[in-house]
């Protein structure tokens, strides 16, 4: 996946034979900041290609919920790795990476500029770090503890990674049950924490150096303003029947397209438990208080090779 041959005829590929991609577009910021729209700005002006950067829109089925381009977005520029992802897989970076790895050796993006569009930080990270290797993880030993997520929780478990694996657990939320789970693997799996495999890193897929890389961190106040007025839109256009849908694959609750934010939320409703209204203000409500970790961690992660760039949010 990580020793790519090409040049620059391959969506600006080095000459080196390391595989770098020169001149990419990094665009990250929180939901609903307005990173999309600038993005296919971008790509229309210089007649490039919007490759996808957030976790949950590589995901089938939840195009409203998730917010991905719309049918005519994508007939108005081209889009990649948006959409291509079955709901019943728990897709990883490392997945992503190869995928993006594929991109950049087809033809079709020869001499296109690349346009990196998304929120989920580790995505931009992994592109312009490297990425860590990873032990395989036999099937029984992950089955066991997806298993006992489900069963036991996330806390639980994260108590018990404090007793394998300290130092993972200090920088693990208690909450956060798709990482602790992992840390759990790693550590049953290889007898080494987790920390030290993510010390050891591939080379990156981008050159930071001549990539254009801007952070969206609009006002709060207007992310709020256009998180609501987004998810009014989202219900109005069908979101109610993309949840329905994918309650029928009768999906585990713990796969992270069940978790894309408004999923739990509408699937009350249609379960009979709460109103809609309720259900609309809850998926709100958790739109914003992701979009505020999505800031934090952007302000926090990102260095200042990042442009921070503060526009208002229409």
């Amino acid at each position: 996946m990580r020793d790519q041959d090409g040049d620059e005829r391959h969506g600006g590929l080095s000459e080196t034979g390391q595989g770098v991609l020169k001149n990419a577009v990094l665009i990250a910021g929180p939901t609903a900041s307005g990173k999309s729209r600038r993005a296919m700005e971008i790509a229309g002006e210089t007649g490039g290609i919007v490759v996808n950067a957030d976790s949950m829109q590589v995901y089938d089925v939840l195009r409203l919920i998730t917010a991905r381009p719309t049918v005519e977005d994508e007939a108005r520029v081209p889009h990649r790795l948006f959409g291509h992802v079955d709901p019943a897989v728990a897709y990883s970076v490392a997945q992503w990476l190869a995928d993006v790895d594929a991109l950049l050796k087809s033809p079709d993006v020869a001499g296109k500029k690349l346009v990196f569009v998304g929120g989920t930080g580790l995505y931009f990270r992994a592109l312009t770090q490297g990425l860590s290797d990873m032990p395989d993880i036999p099937a029984g030993i992950r089955a066991r503890w997806r298993q006992a997520l489900i069963e036991e929780g996330a806390e639980a478990l994260h108590r018990q990674l404090g007793e394998r694996d300290a130092a993972a657990a200090e920088r693990l939320r208690p909450n956060d049950g798709q990482r602790i789970v992992r840390a759990l693997e790693v550590v049953e799996a290889s007898g080494r924490s987790i920390l030290d495999w993510q010390g050891d890193r591939s080379a990156p897929f981008v050159d930071a150096a001549s990539a254009a890389m801007i952070v969206l961190a609009p006002e709060r106040e207007f992310v709020r303003a256009n998180i609501d007025r987004r998810f009014d839109e989202m219900v109005d256009a069908g979101a109610l029947d993309e949840v329905r849908a994918i309650l029928a694959l009768d999906l585990a609750p713990t796969l992270p397209a069940m978790k894309a934010i408004g999923v739990p939320e509408l699937a009350e409703h249609l379960r009979g438990k709460v109103t809609l209204d309720e259900a609309i203000t809850r998926a709100k409500a958790a739109t914003r208080q992701y979009a505020k970790r999505q800031d934090t961690w952007f302000r926090n992660q990102l260095g200042p090779e990042w442009e921070r760039v503060h526009p208002r949010v229409d």
